[in-house]
């Protein structure tokens, strides 16, 4: 195939009710550094109805140009719609890179999308790089987690990937930064639709998303039951903070899959990180390494986990957590 006619960094953004996700502009943000090695151009590929200033924060986050479909098919995510209207897009502009975040949306989009352009797609990534010979290699993690695999599709263009959340830090919003926005017209084939959303119902939760949480205490293996995360939920209660787990923990059913951090779970990046009881296995450290401060707690003074930690304390996670929680409960106070 002839790779020279395929140019350019397009990245799907992904929007509810008309809210920009943050995986999108954090896909921006790497479309930014990859299309600037190859000294292409980042498209942002907006889809909704009713669109108002969505397309200039597109921009602001690092898009040179947003192709912005506008239609009432468009209003609430369904597969065949969507799928139609970036095929066409992607037929016409012949993009070298697709980029889609790996959400039930993305998970979902991804594959279909794939299928129609007949390419290859790597899902669930962590890494994004461009190689000495301009190709994507896309890395995730391959047979249960246990190493990570690097993936190039040097036969077809474009080359997509679906990406985590939380995994590219997002950049800097420039308001002052220039782009084009172009209207796209998309002929939809409504024979092909199948799905009409009938109804949406949103579940209340109390709890904030840990990808989104600025202080996260997180419990392993030696936090052990139920009873010991009430321990922890006591500590984060104190100091604004969300409880999360390792994989271990939520295999036990102590936790749901949402609040597990680690290649399998979310990868995530607060101002403090606790890791209570956490061995550190490499799985895990892949899904917080990056936090900003890491405070762990781990009674083997050999647990790999205080090779990222800033600060370690060794010792049993029970008996240190109480004294935690009441000395952190005593700073507050005193403000």
């Amino acid at each position: 195939m002839d790779k020279s006619q395929y140019k350019n960094v397009f990245v799907f953004i992904e929007q509810r009710e008309g809210v920009i996700q943050n995986v999108a502009l954090e896909l921006l943000g790497k479309a930014r550094e990859l299309a600037d090695t190859l000294n292409e151009k980042v498209f942002a590929m907006l889809l909704g109805h009713n669109l108002t200033d969505q397309a200039q924060e597109c921009v602001a986050y690092g898009a040179d140009t947003v192709l912005r479909v506008d239609a009432p098919e468009l209003e609430s995510y369904t597969t065949e719609p969507y799928a139609q209207a970036i095929h066409q897009i992607v037929k016409t502009y012949n993009p070298s890179i697709v980029l889609i975040g790996a959400t039930t949306i993305g998970r979902d989009l991804g594959p279909r999308l794939s299928a129609r352009i007949e390419t290859g797609l790597t899902a669930d990534c962590t890494g994004l790089e461009i190689s000495d010979e301009r190709e994507l290699m896309m890395t995730r993690p391959a047979f249960g987690g246990n190493l990570m695999a690097t993936i190039l599709c040097k036969e077809h263009r474009p080359q997509m990937s679906t990406v985590r959340p939380g995994v590219m830090r997002m950049g800097k919003p420039d308001a002052n930064r220039q782009g084009t926005i172009e209207d796209v017209r998309v002929d939809f084939d409504k024979s092909k639709f199948r799905v009409r959303v009938v109804e949406t119902v949103k579940e209340k939760k109390d709890m904030i998303d840990i990808t989104e949480a600025h202080i996260l205490v997180s419990g392993g293996r030696g936090v052990g039951n139920p009873e010991g995360f009430d321990m922890l939920r006591a500590m984060a209660k104190t100091i604004g903070a969300e409880v999360s787990a390792s994989r271990a923990m939520v295999d036990a059913g102590v936790l749901a899959h949402d609040r597990q951090v680690g290649q399998t779970g979310k990868t995530v990046r607060p101002d403090v990180y606790f890791a209570m009881g956490i061995s550190g296995a490499i799985q895990h450290l892949a899904g917080m390494e990056e936090s900003e401060y890491i405070i762990a707690v781990n009674k083997d003074k050999y647990a790999p986990i205080f090779n990222v930690a800033d600060l370690g304390i060794v010792g049993d996670v029970r008996k240190v957590v109480p004294i935690l929680t009441e000395k952190l409960a005593a700073a507050r106070q005193k403000k």
